[in-house]
């Protein structure tokens, strides 16, 4: 017998019906099971064993009015009538010369007011829960004067840190360190130090100390490393040029050579031991824990007052020797050094040069380190790694946050602002040479001296890489991409000057030694092909006015139909037929016809 499709009406579902109903009992007796335990389940940042540390440095105005209402610990209704909803007006384009020295008028009156939210002053006797209340009232009093300061007169705040917890992770950093120090990108030093950042550290101790470490400073000659180091000595600040780049390479300086070969000499004269007591191992079986590479590196370290403010690239050795001059404020028996800074700077790079092994993760996007960490180098010094902050501070437009590598690329919507101001900085002759490609020339009726514009230089990078759009144009935003990472790399190098000093003063963009070797191979193949070319096409020339005419036919015939066939002496076809489709209508690739129509 077949199934009874139609079945009994009332009966169609009733095992279905029954085993929801018995889910939904047993789904509500856990509902008011739990509810005796836990009223509610409130976030507040107390909890330190979230994995998930989320940083939040952009927000529309209704999610920052959503936190801010959470924060302040404020209940409302909401009556949904006809809600608009209007976002700010942020700068978002270039600025002219006139515009842009008002703007930094504005910052310069205004900078004092730009700091950051401190930790209330607690106790013993203060309890978790009154803590939690006060660091949440402290820093929504604190986001409330940053955007009041960022109203007036329409000046541009970096995206700064709105998660609480993020700055709780730097506040316990800097009461857990001896010395802070702060790292910053040697391109632009000025943009990522954080002048309040001093001031807090006095404020919690006096006798904490303060350094700046101006990191991937192997982009800078010794003359830019001077200025640098006589400007931030008028200020009174302490700075440390370093290189995380070429310390983490595994290299020996040759001044450690000669120092070890004398050391060898010496032991071999004056003790007169054998050669199996005294040899030295080899570069890939030595670490850095050995006692006689640390007592060679003592040797050859100077002084606290020596290293400080002086055009010198520190190395590894002479890093660590100068953090273990500082005091010891803690009971520890050893140096707590707390490194700060902006994502995407270098700490991890840093400490993973400074450690001789990769102890924390690196990544080009900013903010990859989430918890701080403590690490021991040996028993007298010991790193916090705190994660990467965006203090706030004052800036033009969004492009620069883009260029200086605070916003991710990967997010970026708009591409025509920060390639427009990377071609004010970067000469056209440099991004030419660079990439290898021909950027449109001026028209006749404009500037001859005048930057590329993002289409042209876009376009022409677009075209040569063979990035096209389904449409036959270039990719353009695809390229832009591509571009900015390479400035942020260091590929195309520009490196901001001081207050008060020209770019062209401070030779700020500057070809590098390996694109010069690059520029003159490029000179020197172009040189070669056009002597090539002209030898070549004059002999095309004299070939085709001196070739003898030979009588011939041609013939061509309509699509559709079959032409004459060809054949030999003994009656062969000479071509191919079935491969002559005389298709006219044959669908050409867009990027040709493109290219086609652009000679």
């Amino acid at each position: 017998m077949g199934k009874n499709r139609k079945g009994n009406a009332k009966n169609a579902d009733l095992g279905k019906n029954l085993i929801r109903k018995q889910r939904g009992q047993n789904s509500r007796k856990r509902e008011t099971k739990e509810s005796w335990l836990h009223t509610s389940e409130v976030q507040d940042g107390s909890d330190w064993n979230r994995l998930n540390l989320q940083s939040v440095t952009e927000q529309n105005t209704l999610e920052e009015f959503l936190e801010t209402a959470a924060l302040a610990g404020v209940e409302f209704t909401a009556e949904r009538l006809n809600v608009k909803i209007v976002g700010t007006g942020l700068i978002t384009g270039v600025l002219g010369e006139s515009e842009k020295a008002r703007v930094e008028n504005l910052q310069n009156e205004n900078r004092k007011f730009v700091t950051i939210p401190r930790r209330p002053e607690w106790d013993e006797s203060t309890t978790s829960e009154e803590l939690t209340l006060k660091e949440r009232d402290a820093f929504l009093n604190w986001r409330r004067s940053m955007a009041m300061l960022q109203e007036k007169e329409g000046l541009l705040l970096t995206p700064y840190e709105k998660n609480l917890d993020v700055w709780r992770q730097l506040w316990r950093v800097i009461e857990r360190s001896d010395v802070i120090c702060q790292i910053v990108d040697a391109r632009n030093p000025l943009l990522f130090k954080c002048d309040d950042l001093a001031t807090y550290v006095k404020e919690v101790d006096k006798e904490k100390g303060f350094v700046v470490i101006i990191n991937k400073a192997d982009y800078l000659t010794e003359e830019q490393k001077t200025i640098w180091a006589e400007y931030f000595a008028k200020e009174n600040i302490e700075v440390i040029f370093w290189s995380a780049l070429e310390e983490s390479e595994d290299k020996i300086p040759e001044e450690e050579l000669e120092i070890e070969n004398k050391l060898r000499e010496e032991l071999i004269i004056d003790d007169h031991v054998e050669e199996e007591e005294i040899e030295i191992e080899s570069d890939d079986n030595k670490e850095f824990e050995e006692p006689k590479v640390v007592d060679i590196s003592d040797e050859r370290s100077t002084t606290l007052d020596e290293n400080a403010n002086k055009p010198k690239v520190l190395s590894r050795s002479e890093l660590l020797q100068h953090f273990k001059q500082f005091n010891k404020i803690q009971e520890n028996k050893f140096i707590t050094i707390g490194l700060v800074g902006y994502p995407n700077v270098g700490k991890s790079s840093t400490i993973n040069a400074l450690m001789k092994e990769k102890k924390t993760s690196v990544s080009a996007t900013p903010g990859k380190t989430k918890h701080f960490q403590t690490l021991f180098i040996d028993d007298e010094l010991c790193l916090c790694d705190c994660p990467g902050l965006v203090f706030p501070t004052f800036i033009s437009t969004k492009a620069d946050m883009v260029l200086n590598g605070i916003l991710p690329i990967d997010q970026l919507r708009d591409h025509v602002a920060p390639t427009t101001v990377l071609c004010q900085m970067i000469p056209r002759k440099i991004i030419e040479n660079t990439y290898g490609i021909n950027i449109q020339k001026p028209r006749e009726n404009e500037d001859q001296n005048r930057p590329p514009t993002s289409e042209e230089m876009l376009s022409a990078y677009a075209k040569m890489r063979g990035y096209m759009t389904s449409s036959g144009q270039p990719d353009c935003p695809r390229a832009c991409r591509y571009i900015l990472k390479d400035f942020i790399k260091g590929k195309l190098l520009y490196c901001h000057p001081p207050p008060e000093m020209s770019p062209e003063d401070f030779q700020s963009a500057r070809i590098t030694s390996k694109v010069m070797e690059r520029i003159i191979t490029r000179e020197s193949k172009l040189a070669s092909s056009l002597q090539n070319q002209v030898g070549r096409e004059t002999s095309e020339m004299d070939e085709e006015f001196f070739e003898e005419k030979k009588p011939g036919f041609h013939f061509k015939m309509p699509t559709g139909t079959s032409g004459p066939v060809l054949v030999n002496a003994n009656g062969e076809r000479i071509e191919k037929p079935w491969k002559k489709h005389y298709n006219r209508g044959k669908k050409e690739k867009l990027r040709r016809i493109y290219d086609k129509k652009s000679t």
